[in-house]
């Protein structure tokens, strides 16, 4: 049952719309409150009367409503909600989404929340197709947005295939075990680094590496999903915090190391970042101009933060995850690195040129576990299919949660 919790339903404009009003009797029933906003097109399809009238609650649709926006309305709907759910979610509003445009109160919402979002596709067949769409999606489900639907079968068209908003019964079942789902890790504090390290020559040029910071932003929101105080430390990159993640950004390598510090006593530690190796001994205080010969840059090694973690005497996680980012010899080179480590876990992965993980919304990954040298034992090693860098944050963070639940 979903007694307490609060969502927003987004009803935009496709034909579709008409069966969110048996969505909302359905979350009612679980005890959910539902409160509705209507966009222009949606408005074609659906009366405010009617979603009022079944959602006991006000219908919100003018981003310039001067009694809601004296109240900052599309920040408080935005924040009141414990879920954001688009039904039907159009093309149209997929794409918007994804460009981050805010020209009414539906996107704005979505783009000021700082709480999950699911989203249940109704279109056609051909848009639902369509590469502009696919890519939207993969952006979408990139940055954590969840998805149900869409279904195959016919539509009001009269054309056949995938794009058929999934049934009520379907939707209300994927909001409910989403926000009903056992937060195994409440109680437990995460922490997780992401990203690169941009390490300054001089006050415009920087020593650097191709990561995104989308894998490990991801894992930090799925370990907040299963309810862990999740704390974010991430390098300079253009993904968006998760929702209900704490996170610091930080430049250089010796900036993330403190922050790491500053967020101990931890449970678990995932550390996702590619830190750099090194970074110019001394920088130079201003740009540095061309002389004819190239510049001799002496370089330094930087702070080794997974083994810090892994070494942090009393206030050391129960639970220190590393990646291995590799582009040969990927088992070995992970295996090696865990053990001069020291940590618990290590994530394999290789980042080739050729495997499009850097940047990319797919990983391909192998986790190291068991015992260390010194400790008996064997390593053992799963081999983890390609998937989404969304869905190998999810399972990770599950696996983590066993191993908490487990006492190992």
């Amino acid at each position: 049952m979903l007694k307490d919790n609060r969502v927003l339903l987004i009803v935009s404009g496709g034909i579709a719309a008409y069966k969110v009003l048996e969505v909302i009797r359905r979350l009612r029933e679980t005890g959910a409150a539902v409160r509705c906003v209507l966009t222009r097109a949606g408005a074609q399809f659906v009366t405010p009367l009617s979603l009022a009238a079944l959602s006991e609650d006000k219908v919100y649709e003018d981003l310039f409503s001067l009694t809601d926006e004296s109240e900052m309305g599309h920040i408080r709907l935005s924040r009141e909600a414990d879920l954001l759910l688009v039904a039907p979610a159009t093309a149209n509003i997929l794409a918007k989404m994804a460009a981050g445009l805010a020209d009414d109160l539906a996107t704005t919402l979505l783009l000021a929340t700082d709480k999950p979002v699911m989203v249940a596709p109704a279109m056609n067949v051909r848009m639902w197709e369509h590469p502009a769409t696919r890519a939207n999606l993969a952006t979408l489900e990139g940055r954590g947005v969840l998805r149900v639907g869409p279904e195959e079968g016919e539509m009001a068209c009269h054309e056949w295939g995938m794009g058929r908003m999934a049934e009520p019964e379907t939707i209300v079942a994927a909001v409910t075990g989403f926000l009903a789902a056992p937060k195994r890790l409440a109680g437990h504090r995460a922490l997780v680094t992401s990203g690169p390290t941009h390490e300054a020559i001089d006050p415009v040029r920087f020593l650097a590496n191709r990561s995104s910071g989308k894998q490990g932003h991801a894992i930090a929101g799925a370990l907040a999903r299963l309810g862990a105080e999740t704390v974010l430390v991430t390098g300079p990159t253009v993904q968006p915090d998760p929702p209900g993640v704490t996170v610091t950004h930080v430049e250089s390598a010796t900036e993330m190391l403190a922050a790491c510090r500053d967020a101990l006593p931890v449970t678990v530690a995932v550390c996702a970042a590619a830190v750099a190796d090194w970074r110019p001994a001394a920088p130079a205080d201003g740009k540095i101009k061309k002389n004819g010969a190239p510049p001799a840059i002496a370089l330094t090694e930087n702070p080794d933060i997974l083994a810090t973690l892994s070494a942090a005497g009393n206030a050391r996680p129960r639970l220190v995850v590393g990646f291995a980012a590799e582009t040969e010899q990927v088992l070995d080179n992970a295996k090696a690195k865990r053990r001069r480590k020291d940590c618990d876990w290590i994530v394999a992965n290789d980042v080739s040129p050729a495997t499009g993980t850097f940047g990319g919304d797919g990983n391909t990954v192998h986790l190291v576990m068991g015992p260390v040298d010194g400790q008996g034992g064997e390593e053992t090693v799963e081999h983890w299919p390609a998937l989404t860098k969304v869905a190998v944050a999810e399972r990770l963070a599950g696996r983590i949660a066993d191993a908490l639940e487990d006492g190992t």
